[in-house]
């Protein structure tokens, strides 16, 4: 949304907005780009704003009832949800390449962006996070043939509780993963398997589907392709055992990243090395990441030397093992992880970017899925690469059933009875405090949550300063 808002006041609207909590990277991107922002929602907002607005974007956070949602709604103005908007004017002429999957399609999506643009395709794309190496995170390039969108499954709107990639009108889809998440909208995992299932049966005949075959839940989605499918189907992994089409091997550490080569099976079932690739992310994950991205672009028929110097160029997504600052030795990073997979992936991803260095991780359950105790037991393996682990309270756990929630001091004692050192904090100070306290020089701390978490990490600068 806040991309979105950027985006039509580039394109000279004028454009208003309201939110009921507002944080950076966010929150910047919207002030440098002078969109109005009121804060809190309120039905006083319309008069503050002045005149009539031409059309109302709502955003799926927004629930029936909300007092400024329904001032909108008394006085008759008109209303849309954003993919709506998409659907119904951005996407009809363009090949849409969506990027989907409980993980990674923020940085999948955006290095897929990059890479067109390297290219020289001159993409049109819309990303949730923000890109440190593309100019904005929604962008419409006119006449553009290709158009690059991270595919949320999270709902649409309170008035059309589908995943917003139902709208996308997808050509290509690119797959990266499976799992339960989202517990606030999605009752199981079959739910979610419907979701994805309904976005594979959405692409377009003659558009082809990428997906990373290393989950039983993939593989059993794209088993129900129709054999008479005009959808071509591409797999991918990191293992040759996996069956794929392409994996990756000799997987390899740089001074910026990480390296690897890619191979393609043949048509004996052999695999041969294609190539070599070189990119500015640590981690398996984004070695997937960027094979995924590898496979849209060389189906597209890009030069794969332009492909190689797209995916080396790219500098990464804010808020995706973004180093924040050095302080006496002790490195802090800021990352979006709060799945137990995505935690345990981004650890891994840390070890091998920082080898040698103590790792300290500091973790705030945030998300719906995290405050609630769906993968209590999984957390507890999560951190198991983390030399300390410091957990917060779950965040405002009042809308969720005292049996259903989530428990950061069972959490500490489950790594306890695991052998790690764990603490447990109530508040953002007292974290702080002894974060700051434990830590020594040549740590590298890496606090994982997906808000703003109270300013924690501009504290803990602030206090190694100290």
């Amino acid at each position: 949304m806040g991309s979105f808002a950027a985006f039509l006041r580039r394109a000279g609207v004028r454009v208003t907005g309201s939110d009921q909590n507002v944080y950076p990277p966010m929150s910047d991107v919207l002030k440098n780009a002078g969109v109005e922002l009121v804060s809190p929602y309120s039905a006083e907002t319309l008069e503050k704003i002045g005149g009539k607005p031409d059309l109302v974007v709502v955003g799926n956070v927004i629930s029936k009832g909300n007092p400024e949602m329904t001032a909108f709604e008394t006085r008759g103005d008109p209303f849309v949800s954003l993919p709506e908007f998409m659907e119904q004017h951005l996407l009809t002429e363009t090949r849409n390449l969506v990027v989907a999957g409980t993980h990674g399609k923020t940085t999948t999506s955006s290095l897929l962006a990059h890479t067109l643009s390297a290219c020289g395709t001159h993409p049109s794309y819309f990303i949730g996070g923000v890109s440190k190496s593309l100019p904005h995170s929604f962008h419409v390039e006119s006449g553009s043939p290709y158009f690059v969108l991270e595919g949320d499954e999270y709902d649409t709107a309170f008035w059309d509780k589908v995943p917003k990639f139902n709208h996308y009108l997808p050509n290509d889809v690119i797959l990266t993963s499976v799992e339960f998440d989202h517990a606030d909208i999605y009752a199981d995992l079959a739910a979610v398997k419907r979701a994805f299932s309904g976005l594979i049966s959405r692409v377009r005949a003659h558009g082809r589907i990428i997906a990373c075959i290393e989950t039983e839940n993939v593989r059993e989605l794209i088993a129900r392709l129709p054999a008479e499918s005009k959808v071509s189907l591409i797999t991918y992994s990191r293992r040759e055992s996996d069956g794929a089409d392409y994996h990756f091997g000799n997987l390899a550490s740089t001074a910026r990243g990480c390296a690897f080569d890619v191979f393609a099976r043949r048509p004996d079932g052999r695999s041969e090395k294609i190539d070599r690739v070189e990119i500015g992310l640590s981690g398996e994950h984004n070695a997937l990441n960027a094979l995924a991205v590898y496979i849209e672009c060389r189906e597209l028929g890009l030069p794969a030397e332009k492909i190689r110097a797209g995916l080396a160029s790219f500098e990464g997504i804010k808020r995706r093992q973004e180093e924040r600052g050095e302080v006496n030795g002790v490195l802090v990073i800021d990352d979006f992880a709060h799945h137990p997979t995505a935690v345990r992936e981004t650890l891994s991803a840390l070890r091998m970017k920082y080898p040698g260095r103590r790792l300290v991780a500091v973790f705030e359950p945030r998300s719906a899925t995290s405050r609630r105790k769906v993968f209590q037991k999984e957390y507890t393996e999560a951190f198991d690469l983390a030399d300390a682990t410091f957990i917060a309270v779950a965040y405002d756990q009042s809308k969720i059933p005292a049996d259903q929630q989530f428990s950061s001091q069972e959490l500490v004692a489950g790594l306890h009875a695991r052998g790690k050192t764990a603490a447990f904090f109530e508040t953002v100070d007292e974290g702080v405090k002894n974060v700051a306290k434990a830590s020594r020089k040549g740590d590298v701390v890496a606090v994982l949550s997906n808000g703003g978490f109270g300013g924690f990490i501009p504290k803990l600068l602030d206090a190694l300063k100290a």
